[in-house]
C-alpha cells in the first residue's frame, strides 16, 4: 500500500485490530432527545469501552447536539453514528438486524423489567431517553419491554450517562462470560475495510500488511 502519513508503531495498529476484532454489532444504544451534549459524549465513551459497534440518535423535539471529538475522548471518531427521523424508523432499523428492543423507563416498575434478569448476550438494543423527560410514550410502547436500574436510595433515577454505562457494562459481564468477545463477530473484509478508514482518519501511513489479530489486551482505565 505504502502511502504517505504519519507512520503507526506496531503496537498502535495491533490495538486497531484487537478493538475491531471485539467489537459487537449485535449490541446497540438508541438515545432519544438527549439534550446535554456532554451526556451524549459520556455515552459514546461508555459504548466504545464495552465494543458497541453502532450508536442510533433520534431527535424529534430537542435539536441534534454538536458533537466534537475533543468533547468525547475521541469515541466519537471509532463508532458508527446513525441519525433516524423518528423512534418507529429506529425500531424498524435495529428488528430487520433481529435485535430485542429495551427501553429504561421510570414509570410503573412492576410493568417493567429488572436489567439484572435479562439475557444480553442476545442481539439487543438499549434506548435511552432525555435528561428530564425519560424515553417517550412511544419509545416505550413499541419497545420489547421497559427495563429499569434497581436502586434502594433516596433519589429515584441516575444521569442518563451513568445509567448506561451500568446497564453496558453487566453487558459487557455477561458477554465476557459467554465468550462473546472471543472470536471476532465483523467479518475478515469488513474488520479490514474499517481499519482502512480508520487509518485513513488518523492520517497514517498505510502499511503493506494489515494484520487482524485479537493479540492486543483489554485495556483498563
Amino acid at each position: 500500500m505504502g502511502q504517505t502519513g504519519r507512520p503507526i508503531t506496531e503496537r498502535r495498529l495491533r490495538r486497531m485490530t484487537g478493538v475491531l476484532a471485539r467489537r459487537q454489532p449485535d449490541l446497540a444504544v438508541v438515545l432519544e432527545n438527549v439534550h446535554d451534549p456532554h451526556n451524549v459524549s459520556a455515552v459514546l465513551r461508555s459504548c466504545d469501552a464495552v465494543g458497541v459497534l453502532t450508536v442510533h440518535l433520534v431527535y424529534t423535539i430537542e435539536a441534534l447536539p454538536e458533537l466534537s471529538e475533543h468533547v468525547s475522548g475521541s469515541a466519537l471518531k471509532w463508532l458508527d453514528i446513525v441519525v433516524h427521523p423518528d423512534i418507529p424508523q429506529c425500531y424498524a432499523a435495529l428488528r430487520a438486524q433481529g435485535m430485542q428492543i429495551y427501553a429504561t423507563y421510570l414509570g410503573d416498575l412492576s410493568k417493567s423489567l429488572d436489567i439484572y434478569t435479562l439475557d444480553l448476550t442476545q442481539p439487543v438494543a438499549l434506548v435511552f431517553g432525555n435528561e428530564q423527560r425519560g424515553v417517550s410514550d412511544e419509545a416505550v410502547r413499541l419497545a420489547d419491554a421497559p427495563v429499569y436500574i434497581p436502586m434502594v436510595g433516596m433519589v429515584q433515577s441516575l444521569n442518563i450517562s451513568v445509567a448506561c454505562a451500568v446497564i453496558l457494562y453487566e453487558a459487557f459481564r455477561q458477554r465476557r462470560l459467554a465468550g462473546a468477545y472471543n472470536q471476532p463477530k465483523l467479518p475478515f473484509a469488513e474488520r479490514q475495510r474499517r481499519l482502512l478508514k480508520w487509518l485513513e482518519r488518523e492520517g497514517r501511513a498505510l502499511p503493506d500488511a494489515l494484520p487482524l489479530s485479537v493479540d492486543e489486551p483489554e485495556a483498563s482505565s
